[in-house]
């Protein structure tokens, strides 16, 4: 199995955001700017291995600005032909639960950028692996216009109503506007150990492998 670390210190970002574009030009333009910013710091992006929406978009501009990107995608959308067909590594799994266990096992930290139940789903996966300590990998939500505002007021409910801790919370990155990009990937180099997790050396090898020169 290829190793994903470009070198000891290299951290890989798994982000999750929409398979749509969204209503605001705002949340595209989001997209490209962590692409570019990610490939500029050297960091590899994991992410759901489509060329469609928010994913195609970062995903793009890791590329184009010369990073890697590793996708992880179910067998059914690689049917249906939303595949990315120009990463360094395309993952093939064989559903949406495994797709989600791996991208969190490739990852060292996460970023949720705008996106729809699917962006909720992981993040909600991310966090609640964190409370009951199966995981210890930083989080942090991303956006524009006060897009995770929201999500903030109904995370502070569950804590005055006892559900979840000040601390758990506490942990969650926000960021937003238009120094969100730089802020959000300093933030995390501070948080990510410099020696790596021992977890990468512990990956589970996936269902199939299509190297960057498969055809589309």
């Amino acid at each position: 199995m290829e190793d994903d670390r470009l070198s000891p210190r290299t951290p890989s970002i798994c982000v999750f955001c929409g398979a749509r574009p969204g209503s605001d030009p705002a949340f595209l333009a989001l997209a490209r700017s962590l692409g570019v910013a990610l490939a500029q710091r050297g960091w590899t992006l994991i992410f759901g291995g489509g060329h469609v929406g928010m994913m195609g978009e970062v995903a793009d501009a890791v590329l184009g600005a010369g990073g890697r990107a590793i996708g992880v995608i179910p067998q059914r959308l690689l049917e249906r032909e939303v595949a990315h067909t120009r990463l360094d590594r395309l993952e093939v799994v064989a559903d949406m639960p495994i797709r989600k266990t791996r991208l969190i096992e490739l990852a060292d930290a996460f970023i949720a950028l705008p996106g729809g139940f699917g962006t909720l789903d992981e993040l909600f996966e991310v966090l609640t692996l964190s409370q009951l300590r199966y995981i210890a990998k930083p989080m942090a939500l991303t956006g524009v216009q006060g897009f995770w505002s929201g999500l903030d007021t109904f995370s502070r409910t569950l804590l005055g109503h006892g559900y979840i801790s000040p601390h758990d919370w506490s942990q969650v990155g926000q960021f937003d506007g238009e120094h969100a990009v730089e802020q959000t990937l300093n933030w995390l180099d501070q948080r990510l150990d410099q020696r790596m997790p021992q977890s990468l050396n512990q990956r589970g090898d996936p269902s199939a492998v299509i190297p960057s020169d498969h055809p589309s």
